[in-house]
Parts: C-alpha cells; sequence; structure tokens
C-alpha cells in the first residue's frame, strides 16, 4: 500500500529558476567590474571563468561545502590566472556576482501559481545542493522546512541528506514526493529512500528556458 503523499519538497536550481542563466549574468557583470578596474582583463571570458570554477570546485570537494566560499575561492583563482594577486578584489568581485546571483533570479512562470496553490494541501520544502535561501529569491513563506547540502556535508543523490528532510518534514519515505530537475541527484536521491518523485522537465528555445511538464518518476509500488 502507498501512503497518502503529505509533503512535496523542491529543488531549487534548473527546477524554480533557470540557474545556467541568472549564473551566466552574474559573472558577466562580475567580468564587467574585473575589466573596468583591470582593462588586462580584457581577454578573460566567461566559459573560463566557468572552468576555472569547476576546477577549484573538485579541488575543495569534501573540504570546503560552503558554496559562497567556492566561488570566492574561484575568483582568486581568476585573478591569479591574470597574474593578479588581490584577495580584496576578488571579495568585491564576489559581492558583485552574489548580488546579481540572487537579486537577478527569473522564476519560471508556473512556479508561484503552483506552489500557491500546493501549500494549501501540502506541506512544501525546497531540498537543494545549491544556497540560493527562498527570502533572497521571492519565495518567501512558501516552504516550512529549507535543507541546503552545503549545511550538511552530503549532496543529492546521497539518501542521508534526504533523510533529513524526511525528519524535519517529521514524515515518513512514502509521505514524500520529491520534484526535481535532475534523473541523478533527485529521482535517483528519492528513490533510494523510497519516496517518490516526479522529474521537472525543461525545454530550452534560444535564450528562454520554459516548463514542459512534469515526468512521474515513482518507484513502481507508487505508481497506479
Amino acid at each position: 500500500m502507498r501512503g497518502t503523499i503529505r509533503v512535496v519538497s523542491f529543488d531549487g536550481d534548473g527546477t524554480l529558476w533557470d540557474f545556467e542563466k541568472v549564473m551566466r549574468h552574474s559573472l558577466s557583470h562580475a567580468l564587467g567590474e574585473l575589466r573596468r578596474l583591470v582593462p588586462a582583463a580584457e581577454a578573460l571570458d566567461i566559459e573560463t571563468m566557468i572552468a576555472i570554477r569547476e576546477r577549484v570546485a573538485d579541488e575543495l570537494k569534501g573540504i570546503v561545502t560552503n558554496l559562497e566560499m567556492v566561488r570566492l575561492a574561484a575568483l582568486k583563482r581568476t585573478l591569479e590566472h591574470l597574474s593578479i594577486f588581490d584577495d580584496d578584489l576578488a571579495a568585491h568581485l564576489s559581492d558583485v556576482y552574489l548580488r546579481h546571483r540572487y537579486e537577478d533570479i527569473e522564476l519560471f512562470d508556473d512556479v508561484l501559481p503552483t506552489l500557491n496553490a500546493l501549500r494549501q494541501r501540502f506541506v512544501l520544502g525546497l531540498l537543494s545542493n545549491g544556497n540560493s535561501h527562498p527570502d533572497r529569491c521571492g519565495l518567501e513563506g512558501l516552504f516550512e522546512f529549507v535543507v541546503f547540502s552545503q549545511d550538511w556535508g552530503v549532496e543529492k543523490p546521497d539518501p542521508r541528506l534526504f533523510r533529513i528532510a524526511l525528519r524535519q518534514a517529521a514524515c515518513t519515505e512514502r509521505e514524500l514526493l520529491h520534484v526535481g530537475d535532475s534523473l541523478q541527484s533527485d529521482v535517483r536521491g528519492a528513490k533510494q529512500v523510497g519516496a517518490r518523485s516526479a522529474q521537472a522537465l525543461v525545454a530550452c528555445q534560444g535564450a528562454r528556458s520554459e516548463r514542459i511538464g512534469p515526468r512521474s518518476c515513482s518507484p513502481p509500488w507508487a505508481r497506479g
């Protein structure tokens, strides 16, 4: 017998908003500021900054979990790439990046109507490997629990993070439905603890990303 769903948890990046878009937008502002202050940075581009950040994240995996600290370390490495060793400048660029990273998030069109409708019937939560707090991206008051991987030192699909969410939501595995865009992180993670899941599908059309609907990825016992 499957249980009745009482709790719905959501991933953030790629599920509620287009992370790739806002990340590149924020990097463009940080890069513009760097070029304004350091003319030698004119040859630097966003793709190089992204590649540096990925290398730094790999190096710090399991050592530094706070994503803002990872971003700061990546910006320091970016400056070193230009033979600039200036921690104050890196901190300033990080502030520029983070301001736009949070203030300029654009929720997918269906997010607010969907969450406002669901919260009338279900307990809602945010379960994310990211670090976008609801009150910083237009979602204040909508979630009754928030679980970020950086706060616990484990990431989805690790079942431990899902069990933390279950405890915070005070529900059983069969009472939880998790919604996310990643088959690996969201669907696999939910399945490992026996929870139901739905994959959020997004279609990219030019510069715009649009939701095209959910796909049920529940275990066989949860269907029907």
